[in-house]
């Protein structure tokens, strides 16, 4: 019966890669002082009634290293989307020219560059505090495996698996956050 036990490792990294994934997406709306079009992403816009993301009102570009251009297609969302972007606390001053929006991105200073790499940090700590909880999971159908009859040499095969999974993709976590980090204080 004790043989019976396989630990669903497949879907704890599945779990851990989306961890790694939600971190990444929070990273590129973190402004580094260059213009991005994947800073406008967590951006939406009332539009015909519903909430919608800035890429799918209009056309994002970035013809320069500090402008971030959005071609709105429709005339009458160009207010909505200029609101938006004012509200979104990304700290843009939007400058209209038709139905074309330019946002040019300021020169970060020191200390908000020290603030942005505390948000990145805490951002970081929340992923590794996920990849935590899934290996607690994993732990938990391994004691319940080993309450069913699993041998001991089983579980200690098991925890040791289920432990380097979980070192692998805090390492990542780190490793992105210092990437991160240097890109914000990079000047």
């Amino acid at each position: 019966m004790s043989d019976d036990f396989i630990l669903d490792t497949d879907d704890l990294e599945r779990r851990m890669k989306g961890a790694i994934s939600s971190l990444r997406t929070e990273f590129a709306s973190l402004r580094t002082g260059r213009a991005s079009a994947s800073m406008l992403e967590p951006v939406m816009v009332d539009a015909y009634g519903a909430m919608t993301p800035i890429n799918q009102v209009g056309t994002v570009n970035v013809p320069e290293p500090r402008m971030v251009t959005i071609n709105v297609w429709d005339k009458a969302l160009v207010g909505k989307v200029e609101k938006a972007i004012r509200e979104s606390g990304l700290g843009i001053n939007p400058q209209l020219n038709g139905t074309i929006i330019m946002l040019p991105i300021p020169e970060l200073n020191e200390e908000r560059r020290r603030e942005l790499t505390k948000v990145a940090g805490q951002y970081a700590e929340s992923a590794r505090v996920s990849v935590r909880n899934i290996r607690r999971d994993g732990m938990d159908q391994i004691k319940k495996g080993k309450a069913d009859g699993m041998s001991e040499d089983d579980q200690k095969f098991w925890e040791n698996e289920m432990q380097d999974l979980t070192n692998k993709y805090i390492a990542l976590i780190d490793e992105q956050l210092e990437t991160k980090q240097g890109e914000i204080m990079q000047v």
